[in-house]
């Protein structure tokens, strides 16, 4: 077959024109992106619906002092206090506290405490659990039994009790703001991340560009830094992201029950409701129904998005976007090729 044989309508033949040229994305975020745009169907639509929920909460957190009409701990302005438990109106759009303080503006700067207290807990969680996996699953040996007989020690608790046991440690010490909020949350998800770093390690360890890097003389940190890391990545976003929604009920939890935030300190969506219980019973729905509307949400865009990242990682359940393929018609000049006898096809019937 000749490449006139294949030519398109205009005249070029589809052999002689280069390949397109597609640039490869580089590191695990690349590859991420890459995989994330190649994404279609429904997982597609989780994804980018919670993104688009939690991006509305990340520009709250970011830009509440322009956003918000009065202060987290504001109770009067221009010499007048805010009515006591005020019903909305258009003052206050969301109504006020039992302590006479904007609910609308709450809500808003709370959003500026969960994120922070989500960054910080994600990330001190990453920076903990991520490495001890790598050493423990590489390693192995007593090392790998003491950090597994520790971390399976703090899985076994109740998350929220063990978050309350730590926030009340270190109340004495660093204080009940954010910091220790992200703290007592940083040791509940540290064992998540170890084990599921330290499994695929195990069996990425025994790999044979491992083996070959090791027979190379490569030490030890180059291995797990250079070659085991970008390997044993790829599903870390995933339950970031999970335990992103997950540390937002935790939050609210330590605020319900007086071991979270001060709201001296920040405004935070867990003391609101605590407060806002003994309203329900008096009909003020206002100074509670508005806070937990503002934790359902934001853990529900986080839980969309993780369990978007996950359709879209996982070569199991993702799909992928193609495109579709044409071949050329074929024409006078197209080569033919005889049949055997017998062929029900006939003689001289046309490749296309």
């Amino acid at each position: 077959m000749t490449a006139a044989s294949i030519a398109e309508p205009g005249g070029e033949s589809i052999l002689d024109t280069p390949p397109p040229t597609t640039s490869r994305p580089r590191g695990p975020f690349g590859r991420l992106w890459q995989q994330v745009k190649q994404a279609q169907g429904f997982s597609k639509w989780l994804l980018w619906v919670g993104a688009g929920i939690t991006a509305v909460f990340i520009v709250l957190a970011v830009f509440a002092p322009l956003i918000a009409p009065y202060g987290f701990d504001q109770y009067m302005a221009h010499g007048v206090r805010f009515a006591k438990q005020g019903s909305p109106n258009g003052s206050h759009w969301f109504g006020t506290n039992v302590r006479s303080v904007d609910v609308l503006s709450v809500v808003i700067y709370g959003s500026r405490t969960a994120i922070e207290v989500v960054m910080l807990a994600v990330v001190f969680s990453l920076f903990v659990g991520v490495p001890l996996g790598l050493i423990s699953g590489y390693y192995g040996g007593w090392l790998d039994r003491i950090l597994v007989l520790i971390m399976d020690a703090l899985f076994a608790f109740p998350y929220l009790l063990l978050a309350i046991i730590i926030a009340f440690l270190l109340q004495n010490s660093v204080g009940s703001g954010v910091l220790t909020a992200a703290i007592a949350i940083t040791v509940i998800y540290v064992p998540q991340y170890f084990r599921v770093v330290r499994g695929q390690v195990l069996s990425a360890r025994e790999e044979p560009y491992v083996e070959a890097a090791r027979a190379l003389g490569a030490r030890p940190r180059t291995i797990m830094g250079r070659y085991l890391f970008f390997n044993v990545i790829q599903s870390v976003p995933v339950i970031a992201t999970l335990n992103a929604a997950d540390a937002i009920l935790t939050l609210a939890g330590l605020g319900f029950l007086g071991f979270g935030i001060q709201p001296t300190q920040a405004a935070e969506w867990g003391y609101e409701l605590q407060r806002g219980v003994a309203d329900m019973g008096a009909g003020l729905w206002w100074t509670s129904v508005f806070p937990g509307i503002a934790i359902v949400s934001l853990v529900t865009g986080l839980t969309l998005v993780g369990e978007g990242l996950n359709d879209v990682l996982n070569p199991v359940l993702r799909k992928r976007s193609g495109r579709r393929v044409v071949l050329p018609r074929r024409d006078a000049s197209a080569t033919t090729l005889p049949t055997r006898q017998g062929d029900n096809r006939g003689r001289g019937e046309e490749l296309a």
